[in-house]
C-alpha cells in the first residue's frame, strides 16, 4: 500500500494494491507511468468537488499538458469517518 499527502484533507491518502491494479486495468495511459501525477494531484489539485455519485467521494483535479497531449488527471478519495478517520 501507497501513502500521498494531502494537504486538503489534513492527512495521507492510502491506494491499496487493489485499487492500484483496478486504475491500472481501466486507465492504462494513466499508471504506472504518471503515478507521480497521482501525488501531485493529491497534494496541489488545480481543482477539489464532491462527487454526484458517491457522498464520501472527493474529486481532486489538476491539467497536464505532458499526459496524452493536454489532460486532467482526476483522483477520486472516498472518505471514511468512522471509527477511525481514513481516506483512501
Amino acid at each position: 500500500m501507497s501513502r500521498f499527502p494531502c494537504p486538503y484533507l489534513k492527512g495521507e491518502v492510502e491506494l491499496t494494491e487493489e485499487r492500484e491494479r483496478h486504475i491500472a486495468e481501466r486507465h492504462p495511459d494513466l499508471l504506472p507511468e504518471h503515478r507521480e501525477r497521482v501525488a501531485e494531484t493529491l497534494g496541489d489539485p488545480d481543482q477539489v468537488r464532491r462527487s454526484i455519485r458517491f457522498g464520501s467521494a472527493k474529486l481532486f483535479s489538476r491539467w497536464y499538458t505532458d499526459v496524452k497531449r493536454g489532460a486532467h488527471v482526476v483522483v477520486v478519495v472516498v472518505s471514511e469517518l468512522d471509527p477511525a478517520e481514513r481516506h483512501w
